[in-house]
């Protein structure tokens, strides 16, 4: 029993490793929404608090970034108590 809760550790920490890679690219493929953060103290950017719809592939992104972000917070939590 011991033997397979260790296999079982060694699978998890594999899979947060690949989940770790997966999402440190699905963040840098993600556009950059903060780009007129520093024009906001001057005011020069109109449109930075207007409300922008994602589509398509962009929207795609962001959901899978948030399903992996869950798993990696789940399964880092698992492996922490263990």
């Amino acid at each position: 029993m011991i033997n397979y809760l260790l296999k079982l550790g060694d699978i998890m920490e594999t899979v947060l490793i690949i989940i770790a890679i997966l999402l440190i690219v699905l963040v840098l493929l993600q556009s950059n929404k903060a780009s007129g953060g520093a024009q906001i103290i001057s005011g020069g950017n109109a449109d930075l608090f207007q409300n922008q719809k994602e589509r398509g592939s962009e929207l795609l992104i962001t959901r899978i970034t948030g399903v992996l972000s869950a798993l990696f917070i789940i399964i880092s939590f698992i492996l922490y108590i263990k």
